[in-house]
C-alpha cells in the first residue's frame, strides 16, 4: 500500500476524494488538443508557402526555357545557309540538328518541357506557311509575375494566363520594309 498524505488545513491544494492533489482532471486532454489545432494551422501556412513558392520557380524556368527556345528560332532563321531564304524551323527537332546544313549545326541542345503543364508540350506560334515562329505554354494558371519583364516580353504584364504568354520570334525590319 502507498503512503497518504495527510490533508494540512492551512494548504491552498486539497486532496480530492480519489486522493489526487491535481485540482482539474482532463487538462492534458485539452492541452494536447490546443497543440494539434496550432500544429494543423502551421502546416497549412507551410504548405501554401511551399506551393507558392514551387510555382514561382515553375515560373522562372518557363521565361527560362521560353525565352532559349525564342533564341534558338531567331538563330535558326537568322543563320541560313547561302542562298537558301530565311525561314522557320518546321518542327522544334529542327533547332536540335539544322537540316539545311550538311554537316551538323545546332541552334539548341534540347528541347525544353513546359514546366507549367503535366504532359510538357509546348503550343506552338505558326506563321502563315505553317513553320514555328514561336512557343507558349499551354497551362491556363493565372502568373504571379505582372510586372518587370523584359523588354520584348513587355506584352506579359497584360496576359491573363500563362497561356499568353508567347515566346516569338519576329525579324527586325530595315526601313525599306525588308527583313534581315
Amino acid at each position: 500500500m502507498g503512503v497518504r498524505y495527510k490533508e494540512q488545513r492551512d494548504s491552498p491544494i486539497k486532496a480530492r476524494d480519489n486522493g489526487s492533489i491535481f485540482p482539474i482532471a482532463g487538462f492534458t486532454y485539452i492541452g494536447a488538443l490546443i497543440l494539434v489545432v496550432i500544429t494543423g494551422i502551421a502546416l497549412t501556412a507551410a504548405s501554401t508557402y511551399w506551393s507558392t513558392t514551387v510555382r514561382r520557380e515553375k515560373e522562372a524556368e518557363l521565361l527560362f526555357r521560353g525565352d532559349q527556345i525564342r533564341k534558338a528560332i531567331a538563330s535558326y532563321y537568322t543563320k541560313s545557309p547561302p542562298g537558301w531564304a530565311h525561314t522557320y524551323p518546321s518542327s522544334l527537332k529542327d533547332l536540335l540538328k539544322d537540316p539545311r546544313y550538311p554537316s551538323t549545326m545546332r541552334h539548341l541542345r534540347r528541347i525544353y518541357r513546359d514546366p507549367m503543364t503535366e504532359d510538357g508540350r509546348w503550343g506552338l506560334v505558326l506563321d502563315d506557311k505553317g513553320r514555328i515562329k514561336g512557343v507558349f505554354s499551354k497551362s491556363k494558371e493565372k502568373p504571379f509575375k505582372t510586372g518587370g519583364f523584359p523588354e520584348e516580353y513587355a506584352s506579359f504584364e497584360k496576359a491573363k494566363t500563362y497561356s499568353d504568354w508567347k515566346f516569338v520570334y519576329v525579324p527586325e525590319t530595315k526601313k525599306g520594309g525588308a527583313t534581315k
